[in-house]
């Protein structure tokens, strides 16, 4: 099973109604020994920073053509606590219920990222935002561009 390490960062203008944009960069190393790496990122109007951190993670688990053993890395607590903590698993069983009267939110994106994330076997793991890890700056600078841009839709969302 290929390993791959995905870096991911999301962005957003301060409210739900401004724009926002997700960016991930993939690094891999092929079987000769050479380091690859991919960037994605979009821009999207009228979002959340949940919405686009979950959208980095989904793209780029998306854009693996195979199984594989993946180090993921995020600088949202929210998302790595979800699956670390197994939160999403009470969630389901609660019919995507928080508590009995609050309902969690984006449900549509963590059904898509559930998905994505099926055939590879994941360790997700938290980074300190703007510690200076290089990939999370990379990152960062990627997401908050696409959201600045107001880049083109590249994803059904």
């Amino acid at each position: 099973m290929p390993k791959v390490m995905i870096y991911t960062d999301g962005a957003a203008r301060g409210n739900p109604d401004g724009p926002g944009g997700y960016g991930a960069v993939i690094s891999f190393t092929d079987s000769m020994g050479e380091i690859h790496e991919k960037e994605l990122s979009a821009g999207y109007k009228k979002t959340t920073n949940n919405r686009m951190e979950l959208m980095a993670a989904i793209v780029a688990l998306e854009t693996l053509n195979r199984p594989c053993e993946v180090e993921l890395y995020s600088d949202s607590k929210y998302l790595t606590d979800a699956f670390n903590q197994n939160w999403i698993d009470g969630w389901i069983k609660r019919g995507w219920k928080k508590s009995n009267k609050e309902a969690v939110k984006n449900v549509d994106l963590w059904e898509r990222l559930l998905k994505a994330a099926e055939p590879h076997k994941i360790k997700w793991n938290w980074v300190k935002g703007h510690d200076g890890n290089v990939y999370n700056e990379r990152c960062d600078r990627l997401a908050t561009s696409a959201a600045d841009n107001n880049a083109v839709l590249t994803d059904d969302f």
